[in-house]
């Protein structure tokens, strides 16, 4: 087996506004292994800012799997341990190379049989371009719409408020992702006046790394909290388990790319649902090769929540894609 690498740029069709600034470009590296005339794909999709593994010697890194790409997968794994989106790619590769075609986990979704609900995701903002998005996603049938919130709550308030009067919570969920923009203090406050909208959930409200101040916020919260950025960096098994007993959110979010792959996300899996603790799977600006992947990936899990899964559309040089977006249902399309 051999295998090799290179960098690829997406471009953004408009600047895209999140918790790390505007976004003009997203950076990612697609792994490409061969064995006896077959290909596999992956992508290895580091996000700078946020990924565990955004460090100098990220490529370096790369390079070494490359030259070991013939060794056993288990002390690849070992290796990768600090490197969570390139062991990621890894993964998708071999299963790619497995499966052929665009195929990493076959079923009923990778013959068009059944689909995906997912969230519309609404971009930061000012108040009157989210208000853009969140008509085009009502439009277009969703009902479920996440917000990024924790620039300037008092518009953001303002627009909830709004979609609320118009739309009850049999109509429609309203997901509100903080990025960790709240103190503690004002977190509070901001939980109350999400429940009395009846917000379904709100991702780290505050910084990630402070667990007791969480753990209260979570023992406390009239607003379900999911943890997103908490789990990034946590590695050890036991570590995961202490995490959630200690913190003891209403749900999680995973995000392959970000909690080491595939694997990674089935150990988080194993230990919520021990602890009945809820939980989706997001997808984090990753081209289609990635998406692809994940999106295959989610249908296994048997997860019936609406999942947050983009549609490589905000790209104006994505790969091809094998998804297909009907109303707020994602099929495969080979």
């Amino acid at each position: 087996m051999t295998a090799k690498y290179y960098k690829y740029l997406l471009e953004f069709k408009r600047p895209s506004g999140t918790s790390r600034g505007v976004l003009l470009e997203k950076e990612t590296y697609i792994l490409e292994v061969f064995e006896n005339e077959n290909k596999g794909v992956g992508e290895c999709a580091l996000f700078r800012g946020l990924s565990y593994d955004d460090r100098p010697d990220y490529e370096d890194k790369l390079k070494w799997l490359c030259e070991n790409i013939h060794q056993d997968p288990e002390f690849l794994k070992e290796e990768l341990k600090e490197f969570p989106s390139i062991w990621f790619g890894y993964e998708q590769a071999l299963l790619n190379l497995k499966h052929g075609g665009k195929l990493y986990f076959p079923s009923e979704f990778t013959k068009g049989q059944r689909s995906i609900m997912i969230n519309g995701l609404i971009w930061m903002g000012n108040a009157e371009f989210m208000e853009e998005q969140i008509l085009e996603k009502l439009e277009q049938g969703f009902h479920c719409i996440k917000l990024k919130i924790g620039v300037d709550w008092r518009s953001e308030h303002e627009i909830l408020q709004k979609l609320r009067q118009k739309f009850s919570k049999e109509k429609l969920e309203l997901r509100v992702d903080a990025n960790g923009g709240f103190s503690k203090k004002e977190a509070k406050t901001v939980l109350k006046q999400l429940a009395d909208l009846h917000i379904h959930s709100i991702e780290q409200p505050i910084k990630a790394g402070s667990w007791d101040d969480m753990a209260e916020l979570c023992a406390e919260t009239p607003t379900p909290i999911a943890l997103d950025e908490e789990l990034i960096g946590i590695i050890d098994f036991n570590e995961k388990k202490k995490l959630l007993e200690q913190i003891k959110p209403q749900y999680i979010i995973l995000k392959p790319a970000l909690v080491g792959g595939f694997s990674g996300c089935n150990e988080w899996i194993s230990q919520v649902v021990r602890q009945n603790i809820g939980w989706w799977i997001t997808s984090a600006l990753e081209s289609n090769i990635g998406l692809n992947a994940i999106a295959q990936y989610t249908f296994t899990k048997g997860n019936q929540m609406p999942q947050g899964l983009g549609t490589g559309s905000l790209f104006t040089n994505n790969f091809q894609s094998s998804l297909h977006l009907n109303g707020e249902q994602l099929f495969f399309k080979g």
